[in-house]
């Protein structure tokens, strides 16, 4: 058979090809109907070990409040905006309402949860849709948290009410296109005028930052050459934000590429506690245990899927359920998901308790997001072609994961930072590299 194509939408031959060629797609569920897609999401099967028992109350309450709301607003919706590289803004105050914003924040309308609370949040919104969890997690762990930490008491009444509420939008601005895992050797500037500072330089890969009405920016400052934070409004002059294209994973998440020139920031707006690299790793710490529960949410919406898929399909006379290899795979997973939820819980508790270190945060992150990469493979084997739909959750968030397992500090650079606690040794730089400096 020979088929005819044109890009001249003149062209006769275009219009002679036959109606069929312009059809949309069929819809999942009859296109494929032997299994349910993720549009309806499964009940949760992944707390094998019943670790709902080791959350209070209060913690309880707020998992069962988050995942009613991913599960009927989000779920229905994602694989779509997640296909179109779009943001679904019309769900923001549903997000709003669950009062999960600026988690472990106490005043200034903030709710106050336990770290535990919080982490149980950000999981259970991954579990649905880990571009979600990223949209909470920069604005609330990330840029509430700085100001809460680090902000003057005018910064926090003035800025953390609305954007507890959603109201208002945050991102948190560090990385620069020639500094990630370097972030310390940043190279934007910020230099003292007469009633503010001026910011100059190019930030790169920051979520939210398209659509934020507050961006929290680091910068060098040129007179002590030490990091500090600025607060700069989204309307401030000299200031240019452009979405970051083609991406394969988290991509609901806008991202985007700051550049700054000449941008004017208020004495007021400057975040006096930063005053070094060291003051954004008190943010850092809290952030780095919140975003090591996203993998642990994203595994297990992964695993739930794959139990369900693997009751409903058929093959050779049999659901898939029934074969020794697809039920060693799955127990595999929800092996991994269990030990994942209690590494994640020990941070918690050593945070609340005060005796949570650096090491501690990155040897739960890095571990946790290895671990949930491999469930992520199992779960596409498992779910054969379908592994690579997104209709079915698991090739979404294989996708979603490759990104976290990146950011917040990639997983090698995550596992020096607990080899240094170790040994005593840091290994940052290669020695003949750091003998010359």
């Amino acid at each position: 058979m020979t088929i005819l194509s044109s890009k001249n939408p003149d062209d006769p031959v275009k219009h002679a090809m036959p109606s069929y060629f312009n059809l949309p797609p069929l819809d999942v569920s009859m296109a494929f109907p032997q299994a349910t897609p993720a549009s309806a999401f499964p009940p949760c099967t992944s707390d094998y070990f019943q670790s709902d028992d080791l959350l209070t109350p209060e913690e309880q309450a707020i998992r069962k409040k988050v995942r009613e709301c991913m599960e009927k607003e989000i779920a229905p919706i994602m694989t779509e905006y997640w296909e179109k590289a779009k943001f679904p803004f019309h769900v923001i105050p549903k997000l709003g309402a669950l009062r999960i914003a600026g988690g472990t924040i106490k005043g200034y309308g903030c709710p106050g949860h336990s770290v535990t609370g919080s982490a149980i949040a950000i999981a259970e919104v991954a579990r649905v849709d880990a571009s979600c969890s990223t949209f909470i997690l920069v604005h609330s762990s990330l840029a509430m948290l700085t100001i809460a930490l680090c902000g003057s008491e005018a910064q926090k009444q003035k800025y953390l009410p609305s954007l507890a509420k959603l109201q208002t939008i945050a991102c948190w601005a560090l990385t620069e296109p020639d500094y990630g895992s370097d972030a310390s050797a940043l190279k934007t500037t910020a230099t003292k005028v007469e009633g503010g500072w001026i910011l100059e330089g190019q930030k790169r890969w920051i979520g939210n930052s398209t659509f934020a009405d507050l961006l929290v920016i680091f910068a060098r400052n040129t007179t002590t050459n030490q990091i500090n934070g600025y607060i700069v409004k989204k309307d401030a002059l000299g200031l240019t934000v452009t979405k970051i294209e083609n991406k394969i994973g988290l991509r609901i998440v806008q991202n985007g590429d700051i550049v700054m020139r000449k941008v004017f920031v208020p004495d007021e707006d400057r975040i006096a506690g930063v005053n070094s690299f060291q003051d954004t790793n008190k943010v850092l710490a809290v952030s780095r245990v919140m975003v090591a529960w996203q993998p642990i949410g994203i595994s297990m919406g992964i695993y739930d899927m794959c139990h369900r898929y693997l009751k409903e399909r058929k093959q050779f006379g049999a659901p898939l359920a029934a074969f020794q290899i697809n039920q060693q795979k799955l127990v595999q997973m929800l092996g991994n998901i269990q030990a994942m939820i209690l590494v994640g819980w020990r941070l918690c508790k050593l945070y609340e308790s005060g005796k949570m270190t650096p090491g501690h945060a990155s040897s739960g992150k890095s571990w946790i997001t290895l671990r949930a990469r491999e469930t992520a493979a199992l779960g596409r084997e498992l779910l054969g072609g379908n592994g690579i739909l997104a209709d079915f959750l698991v090739a979404k968030a294989f996708c979603d994961l490759e990104p976290i397992y990146t950011y917040e500090g990639t997983y090698d650079i995550n596992t020096l930072v607990t080899g240094r606690e170790v040994t005593g040794f840091a290994s940052f730089k290669p020695v003949a590299q750091r003998s010359r400096l």
